[in-house]
């Protein structure tokens, strides 16, 4: 890999930033340049938020991905997916939780929740891998480690072995939650 840039975006409370943190200090651990640039939107009340991160084996200038330059978006939630599809190049690969989480205008009955997003996301985007992240974070024991289960399915495209995986969440999770994220991880990565 001479360069990465990899989005990663969600909702508020969903880990979108201690997926970056682990992603950007594995990076770190194994020699490249890494420029993180966290964007909340309202997180605090389930808006969107969203990671730049960029990885690189030279200097990294600036630390946001424009429309068309993310090789990967990690997507946390459909709708998340769908907004930041045109941040995607051409030939990207997408991974996506299929969990649909009802932003506010939707709950107050002000908008309505768009359909057929996955159908849209598959013929514009390159690659797809969509999944039930959420069903897979509750068999390891928590709906709140969604984050290191897509870490886990993403893992496999990006070049850096799984003991260095486990090394970076052992280092950067709280020791109480470090086995239920190793075990997130790996079911994340087989799924």
């Amino acid at each position: 890999m001479n360069k990465s840039n990899i989005l990663i975006v969600g909702v508020g409370g969903q880990g979108t930033l201690l997926a970056s943190v682990l992603l950007g200090n594995l990076a770190l651990a194994k020699g490249f340049d890494v420029k993180l640039s966290e964007v909340h939107g309202m997180a605090q009340r389930g808006g969107s938020v969203v990671t730049h991160v960029k990885i690189s084996e030279d200097t990294v200038n600036s630390p946001l991905i424009e429309e068309g330059d993310a090789d990967v978006i990690i997507a946390f939630e459909e709708l998340e997916a769908y907004r930041w599809l045109p941040y995607l190049k051409k030939g990207g690969t997408m991974y996506v939780n299929t969990q649909q989480i009802l932003p506010m205008p939707v709950i107050l009955g002000q908008d309505k929740y768009p359909e057929h997003i996955m159908q849209t996301l598959r013929e514009k985007a390159g690659t797809i891998k969509a999944f039930n992240a959420l069903e897979i974070a509750e068999e390891c024991g928590s709906v709140k480690a969604v984050n290191v289960v897509l870490l886990g399915a993403a893992s496999k495209d990006l070049p850096f072995d799984e003991a260095a995986w486990i090394k970076v969440i052992e280092e950067n999770v709280k020791p109480k939650f470090v086995e239920l994220n190793k075990k997130a991880f790996e079911m994340g990565r087989n799924a």
